[in-house]
């Protein structure tokens, strides 16, 4: 028989009861009642006990909100068993949907980074022509990937960019205990047909409108050149290490540019010392002015 994993969550009335392996593909199917969970046979069983108030279906795991009635420590158990005993007898978790997306083959592997905190995961095709940084769920509209990934309790934030995934963790465990999980999770959503990022709806960022052709044009001589040089220079070298920087002024009077750090930059240990000198050392010599100063600011 198939073992179930109890689980406690940051909400005392949510418990979630894990499964050995994915149950359900690059979907988050929430039900409130019977009459909703019609594609689901296990959720609309699981509704004919009276405490439970919501069932969660996603990755590898159902997630049951119970009614004041219970407390979890009485009843978790004979759920565990009864949702154990629903699929060793066959029983079906969610029914299969019409459209069933073709899965694409595609290979994830982990790099390491500057940043102790942040894993680099590379896929074998593009993934998006514009970066995107997220630091919680709240901001994820545009990047279902993103939005899932932050339904694991370790992942902080996350940077999209081109053909990688960045993801920061909490100091609270180790990479040992969850790449892999990441790895597949990531693997399997995109060979799933998951979509990774909406450009179209990406809301218009300060951080970035700088860099885009027409405010670009607005702006003095020399912040162009700066941008140019951070984009030609700077740039590849950075994203090489799961990481992005972008230009957010200049100010003439007391030389002083500020850029912003994003990805495995932000909050490195490291890298704003290192790029904050290398870049400033690299606008003096290409701009011939000894008195920049460069200011590393994370994002």
């Amino acid at each position: 028989m198939m073992k179930i994993t109890i689980k406690e969550t940051q909400n005392p009335t949510i418990i979630k009861f894990e499964f050995p392996d994915f149950i359900i593909q690059n979907q988050h199917l929430e039900f409130k009642n019977i009459d909703e969970a019609k594609n689901s046979p296990l959720a609309q069983k699981l509704f004919y006990l009276p405490f439970v108030k919501t069932v969660y279906i996603s990755g590898n795991f159902i997630a049951v909100e119970r009614f004041s009635i219970v407390e979890w420590k009485d009843v978790q158990d004979e759920v565990a068993n009864q949702i154990e005993e629903f699929i060793s007898n066959g029983g079906v978790i969610v029914l299969p949907s019409e459209n069933v997306t073709k899965k694409q083959p595609i290979t994830i592997y982990g790099e390491t980074t500057p940043n102790p905190a942040t894993l680099k995961f590379v896929a074998n095709k593009l993934l998006t022509k514009t970066a995107a940084e997220f630091k919680n769920i709240d901001e994820t509209q545009s990047s279902p990937l993103a939005k899932e990934l932050f339904k694991f309790h370790y992942v902080k934030e996350i940077f999209i960019a081109e053909n990688y995934v960045s993801i920061t963790k909490y100091d609270s465990i180790s990479w040992d205990e969850i790449t892999l999980e990441l790895r597949n999770f990531i693997k399997q959503y995109i060979e799933n047909g998951g979509i990774v990022l909406d450009e179209n709806l990406i809301e218009s960022d300060k951080k970035i409108e700088k860099q885009q052709i027409k405010n670009f044009d607005n702006l003095d001589v020399t912040s162009q050149q700066i941008i140019n040089i951070l984009e030609e220079y700077v740039k590849p070298a950075v994203a090489a290490d799961g990481g992005n920087i972008l230009f957010d002024s200049y100010d003439d009077s007391d030389k002083k540019v500020k850029v912003i750090l994003q990805g495995s930059c932000n909050g490195c240990p490291s890298s704003t010392f290192t790029l904050k000198n290398g870049i400033e050392n690299m606008l003096k010599s290409m701009l011939n002015d000894s008195e920049i100063t460069v200011e590393a600011l994370n994002a």
